[in-house]
């Protein structure tokens, strides 16, 4: 046999062999929702609540390993620095640390994160859709101990 064939049986025997190892797609029940206006829940929900909340669509590609270990991780710490569906169980002074911060990230072009946006166009925010953000994000009440709740 050629190394050329055997490298190629190789590698379909790993990557088969892969898929045994799966990650959990799950959703959480969701206990809460932010508190927004109707506009700034639907930018919320189309660009941010795949990873940063219980409501998570798992696409097919989601159940393909190596790409589901990858997908899996992103979801589990995008809900680890945000969750929207366990928002109101959060002290207030976390919330509005967590609303200027989506405000600051949402400006600064890191969130959606460039990698997620091509395969979810949906997720791309328009820049009407960032200015709506940041006129929410910056209406978050000062508590004085915002960065006390961490």
């Amino acid at each position: 046999m050629k190394v050329s064939k055997k490298i190629g049986l190789g590698l379909v025997a790993t990557l088969a062999a892969i898929q045994l190892v799966t990650c959990e797609h799950t959703n959480a029940p969701a206990t809460a929702d932010i508190r927004a206006t109707p506009e700034v829940k639907a930018v919320l929900r189309r660009a941010c609540y795949d990873c940063h909340s219980n409501e998570t669509s798992w696409p097919w590609y989601s159940r393909v390993a190596p790409i589901s270990w990858l997908v899996h991780y992103d979801v589990a710490e995008g809900r680890a620095a945000l969750n929207f569906s366990t928002w109101e169980a959060l002290p207030v002074a976390t919330q509005s640390k967590l609303q200027r911060e989506i405000g600051e990230e949402v400006a600064e072009g890191e969130m959606p994160p460039g990698l997620y946006t091509p395969l979810h166009t949906a997720a791309m925010l328009s820049d009407a859709d960032k200015q709506l953000i940041k006129t929410w994000a910056s209406s978050a009440p000062s508590t004085g101990s915002a960065g006390n709740d961490d």
